[in-house]
């Protein structure tokens, strides 16, 4: 005979109205809650762990797909395939280890200079005739207030420790750089290798009728992107060039760091450009008013060559994407990831204007009516 009262359902120990009842308790929901957020930590400190691994990835993957072009251009001139990148890698190899040999160097020591020549600049600022003969306009109070506020800063030995630690930090950030090079070299390689691999590999994933449709995107997408990164590694070499010579001519101390400077940041689509125009002239002006209004006055001719020649005949012949686009992707190209994704918004944003254009258009265009509605209960 059980001994429970009559009438009283007994209580389950097991099933899913106990599993139910734990779960409503409030220190089980706490401690879901907490296990929750420390999953959320530790996911999030892996993703930023992984960051540089994932940029040293990316950098490889454009580099392949701008050297694609070249080596299709050999294998059309009869060589094979494995030849052609072996002959495009080894011109590669010996360009970056120059730079790395001559350019980089060069460019540390400068930019060292530079730094230390800063508060000398200041000092001499005062007594050029043309600073002074400005200042006689009015206003000579607010200059000499602005620059004494400048070299109160400079003697702090607080900013200067400051400044030591960001050349310090400079130099770190370079060896890494060189080292981070070197990892994307050997992946840019392995990468080249087995491009085509690769795309039939992800053709293979796909139903067999969407195949054909998928690979004439594909293909547009990394001739677009190998053309557009490879137009811009173009236009910032003739931009460095130029600015290197130009430079040297007039004298400037600082010609391989503004030179080194250019070749980066003219890659920025639209704007680099004119912040290498600024910058540059800005630096000039350490050296005398003459040179810096030379360089300003030559470089500005440069740009509209650059605008309305270079630009088109290398860039228009890879990517097609209207000003605003350029503009929007560059700003969260550079918010996200910096430099790098400055450089690779138009590459980006044109893979993803082929794409609306090649699929999302087509089928909205064989769209010419609403889709027929099915009614369950008609069977």
């Amino acid at each position: 005979m059980s001994a429970e009262s009559p009438g009283v359902e007994p209580t389950p120990t097991t099933g899913p109205l106990h599993v139910r009842a734990r779960l409503m308790n409030p220190f089980v929901w706490a401690f879901l809650a907490m296990l929750g957020a420390l999953t959320g930590f530790a996911l999030g400190g892996a993703v930023a762990a992984l960051s540089s691994i994932g940029v040293t990835v990316l950098i490889a993957v454009f580099f392949a797909l701008a050297l694609d072009p070249v080596v299709r251009r050999l294998e059309a001139r009869g060589l094979g395939r494995g030849i052609a990148i072996g002959v495009t890698f080894a011109g590669l190899v010996v360009v970056v280890g120059a730079m790395l040999a001559f350019v980089v160097p060069a460019t540390v020591h400068q930019v060292v200079a530079f730094t230390k020549s800063v508060p000398e600049f200041l000092t001499a600022l005062e007594q050029q005739p043309w600073f002074q003969e400005l200042t006689g306009l009015g206003g000579e109070e607010a200059y000499d207030a602005v620059l004494d506020r400048l070299q109160a800063w400079i003697s702090n030995p607080a900013n200067l420790l400051a400044i030591g630690n960001g050349v310090l930090a400079f130099g770190s950030g370079l060896i890494n750089g060189i080292s981070g090079t070197m990892i994307a070299l050997v992946l840019t390689l392995y990468f080249l290798a087995s491009l085509d691999g690769t795309k039939q590999a992800f053709y293979r994933l796909l139903p067999a009728y969407k195949r054909p449709k998928a690979a004439e995107v594909t293909e547009k997408i990394t001739r677009s992107v190998g053309g557009a990164i490879g137009g811009s590694i173009q236009l910032g070499v003739f931009n460095g060039i130029f600015s290197f010579i130009l430079l040297s001519v007039l004298g400037t101390p600082y010609a391989v760091m503004l030179a080194f400077l250019a070749l980066l940041v003219s890659m920025l689509p639209m704007i680099g450009s004119v912040m290498v125009w600024i910058i540059a002239s800005a630096v000039c002006l350490m050296h005398s008013w003459q040179t810096a209004l030379a360089f300003a006055v030559i470089y500005f001719v440069y740009m509209q060559i650059e605008a309305y020649v270079m630009t088109p005949r290398i860039m228009n012949k890879a990517v097609s994407v209207p000003g605003p686009l350029v503009l929007i992707g560059a700003m969260v190209g550079a918010t996200l990831m910096g430099l790098l994704g400055a450089l690779v918004a138009v590459p980006i944003t044109a893979s993803l204007l082929i794409v609306i254009n090649s699929v999302v258009i087509p089928k909205q265009d064989a769209r010419t009516g609403p889709e027929p509605t099915v009614d369950p209960q008609a069977h």
